[in-house]
């Protein structure tokens, strides 16, 4: 086929329109995203010779960089200040112990493989986190959001999330071509100043920045916050924390703002188009020629990965004081992984590290974004057969259920009692038509409301959700990665 502008683009619609199919079957045994754009780009991969098209990753490459700017955007965007720092303690004694326990063994497994000490600190992050949008995206999907191990999962996300804030920031000054010990100083000390500044800024000025930003107008305001990703992401690139980094924390700052809920209303849409592109860059990159030397090193990877969560879920239970049934199940779903070791493999690639670095986390991420979901849909099966002799305890199963159906009724509430104060705000809530996050409990919200035991002190939290309304709004739908 020729290379001219029709036919590219011709061959580019057709690749998202195999994309839909495959995602649409995908869907069927629980599988997300990821993994199906990147296989699409295989497939059309120059590389791999399997159809004619010629399609190039060249052609994608820019709008590929918006997509990993949106990625990180609206993680920032997402993140939860108030769960952060309300209970930092206890989050970073789960959060941390977790990423101690994977960093510590994953850079210890990146010597081992031998491609030398940067590239171990790059495999130690692509093993050492989850990812935070699919373990979200599949606790909705699953219906297991009222789980009394639930938060303390989503607790460890958000702990991840500031740790790849930092160790963006970090990876981005030592893999650098600078080798002047003072130069890298002054370079990770500029990093952490921006890094502290914005955290700052999100943690304290969200109402300041509030006032200097917004438009009634939904093409300007697209457009506002579109230049402020880009531009943040150049920053962060100008001072070497990466562009990823920039995007990420004017994400941080504007999720502080009362306009939360309207951007994220546009930058959903605008990181599911950029994202697919990026991840579609990403496995047309991939030759599967080079597989053959990383599958060693990614079967050991898997396995590691494999291992250290199912044994660290346990540990995180203890901690929390959880059941041990409870610790499996916080590892198992905490094994997916996804799109952070691709952005790893790209600054990797760009730094000019081992060439092994790309086919390795492409293979890696294409399993585990298999094996990690297909765990999570069968963790509670698994805990059960594992667990099937210690469930004699009927106390133990009844105090389970309860707590399930206690915490259900409270997230019942806590959304009609956000739905309510939405309906009745003035213009500074955004009027959105979006379907609640939990749309079966939410149409329940009034019966749960009645049946609800005088006992149960639902009432403080209930207002804080309604006294949050004006930052906080249900999606239309869930994250995808």
């Amino acid at each position: 086929m020729s290379n001219t502008p029709g036919s590219e683009l011709l061959v580019l619609g057709v690749l998202f329109v195999i994309a839909y199919v495959l995602g649409r079957l995908g869907k069927l045994i629980g599988l997300p995203s990821i993994p199906i754009y990147m296989l699409v780009g295989l497939i059309a991969s120059p590389n791999m010779h399997l159809l004619p098209v010629g399609f190039k990753p060249a052609n994608v490459e820019l709008v590929a960089i918006f997509g990993l700017i949106f990625l990180l955007f609206n993680l920032g965007l997402e993140f939860d200040q108030d769960e952060f720092f309300g209970n930092a303690r206890g989050l970073l004694l789960s959060g941390g112990t977790r990423l101690i326990i994977n960093f510590g063994i994953g850079i210890g497994f990146g010597f081992l493989v031998g491609w030398g000490a940067r590239e171990a600190l790059i495999i130690a992050g692509m093993t050492a986190t989850s990812s935070s949008a699919i373990v979200t995206k599949l606790l909705i999907e699953l219906r297991r959001l009222a789980n009394p191990e639930t938060p303390v999962i989503l607790g460890i996300a958000v702990v991840e999330d500031v740790f790849i804030a930092f160790y963006l920031a970090i990876v981005a000054v030592v893999i650098g071509k600078e080798t002047n010990i003072w130069q890298i100083v002054l370079e990770l000390g500029i990093s952490f100043a921006f890094l502290v500044g914005m955290f700052a800024l999100a943690r304290w000025g969200g109402k300041h920045v509030s006032r200097v930003l917004g438009a009634r107008d939904d093409e300007l305001f697209t457009v506002l916050f579109f230049g402020l990703a880009v531009a943040f992401g150049g920053i962060g690139e100008l001072l070497g924390v990466s562009n990823a980094i920039g995007a990420f924390l004017i994400g941080l700052v504007l999720g502080a703002t009362r306009f939360r809920s309207r951007i994220e209303t546009f930058a959903l849409p605008l990181r599911d188009v950029f994202g697919a592109f990026f991840f579609l860059n990403f496995g047309l990159a991939l030759d599967p020629s080079s597989f053959g030397a990383v599958l060693i090193p990614v079967g050991g990877a898997v396995l590691m990965t494999l291992v250290a969560n199912a044994g660290g879920g346990w540990l995180i239970a203890w901690i929390n004081r959880l059941p041990a049934r409870y610790g499996l199940g916080i590892g198992l779903i905490l094994q997916n992984r996804g799109e952070f070791a691709l952005i790893l493999a790209t600054l990797a690639t760009a730094a000019g590290l081992d060439p092994r670095l790309t086919p390795f986390a492409g293979l890696y991420v294409l399993i585990m974004s298999i094996v990690g979901p297909v765990l999570t849909v069968n963790s509670e099966r698994i805990t059960n057969l594992l667990f099937r002799g210690r469930r004699g305890k009927a106390s133990d199963v009844a105090a389970a259920s309860a707590t399930d159906s206690s915490a259900e009724e409270a997230i019942a509430l806590m959304e009609g009692a956000i739905g309510g104060q939405q309906s009745s705000s003035g213009d500074d809530v955004e009027n959105e038509n979006d379907e609640p996050l939990l749309g079966s409990e939410t149409s329940t919200a009034a019966a749960a409301a009645s049946d609800v035991d005088a006992e149960l002190d639902l009432d403080a939290t209930i207002q804080q959700a309604m006294e949050q309304s004006d930052q906080q709004s249900s999606r239309q739908r869930d994250p995808e990665y």
